[in-house]
């Protein structure tokens, strides 16, 4: 009996949507909108991700150590940071590689590679690049840093130089675009979710005010609430499915007419912030991006129209 009325229930439904063609088709087209813009938002906090992703990575803690520190010197405060659990990366540039590279750097520079040369010695010292999980977890390392280096023991006699202060405010800045991105974003996903439940909560209400000589004879004819209800939020369900599609089709050709794109976040901390192909994430990512659009056409039009049932047909 069960299944047989929910058989029922769903080609009732279906018979509905195909029914009322016209409001069907205007509520597909209501929830496609909102659907996409459900789409655009997912999109906007990948690109988000990336860039703020990017930024971390160019921030760092450099430690800059006499030019008389032994290796083992150096190594043993490598080893002992790379302990810390905030610490995510720690990568050792001996004097001879930051030659190299202070040489690569400026090969194009005539006069200061011939200054260089007539040195006597390499006048460069070792270096720690030390990154963090997160950037407000840099004051912690650098303190742990100067006080080494105030004590003078088990290695920190060797340190010459820490410079969390000079890259703290790029690092405050990056810590403080990351908490508001997070609040703007859940922030914009619940008046979305709030609005789109108001929008197709309407819809439905005209779908239900056109049946309303037929569910007046099926309570009649004693018809349970949930097989009243039943075919309503079939009709839902199908206006989320059909509209969530419609949304993934169109992304296809604006994500890749987009292209690479950059997310506008301010250029204080770096001089580019990196770039993401849509497309390519669009393509990579397809059934990850279709669950989420097509899910949430089904969870909204499902409430909205269970919400609309109960609310004016008082059952």
């Amino acid at each position: 009996m069960f299944w047989t009325n929910t058989k029922r229930v769903i080609r009732s439904g279906f018979i509905n949507f195909w029914r009322n063609g016209f409001v069907s088709l205007a509520s597909v087209m209501v929830m496609t909108v909102t659907l996409f813009v459900v789409g655009s938002l997912f999109f906007n906090n990948v690109l988000l991700d990336a860039s703020l992703s990017e930024l971390r990575d160019k921030v760092d803690v450099n430690v800059y150590f006499n030019t008389d520190a032994s290796e083992e010197e150096v190594l043993s405060l490598k080893d002992q940071l790379e302990s810390f659990p905030e610490v995510s990366n720690v990568e050792y540039i001996s004097r001879e590689q930051a030659l190299e590279n202070f040489k690569e750097r400026h090969k194009d520079d005539i006069l200061t590679l011939q200054a260089l040369e007539e040195l006597s010695e390499n006048p460069l010292s070792a270096v720690l690049n030390v990154k963090t999980k997160e950037p407000s977890q840099y004051e912690s390392i650098a303190n742990f840093l100067s006080d080494k280096k105030a004590s003078g023991e088990d290695g920190g006699a060797a340190i010459d130089e820490v410079n969390y202060l000079q890259n703290k405010t790029a690092i405050d800045r990056l810590t403080n675009i990351i908490e508001s991105s997070k609040v703007s974003n859940f922030a914009k996903t619940a008046i979305l979710v709030i609005i789109s439940i108001v929008v197709v909560f309407n819809t439905v209400r005209l779908s239900i005010y056109i049946s309303r000589e037929e569910i007046s004879v099926m309570r009649l004819v004693g018809a349970s609430n949930r097989y009243i209800r039943g075919p309503f939020v079939i009709v839902g369900v199908l206006y989320g499915v059909i509209a969530g599609i419609i949304s993934i089709i169109i992304f296809y050709p604006l994500t890749y007419w987009f292209g690479p794109l950059f997310y506008p976040l301010p250029l204080f901390l770096t001089d580019s912030v990196g770039k993401l192909t849509l497309f390519e994430y669009y393509i990579n990512n397809f059934g990850e991006i279709f669950l989420i659009v097509v899910g949430s056409g089904v969870v909204l039009g499902a409430i909205s129209s269970w919400l609309a049932v109960r609310r004016y047909l008082k059952i």
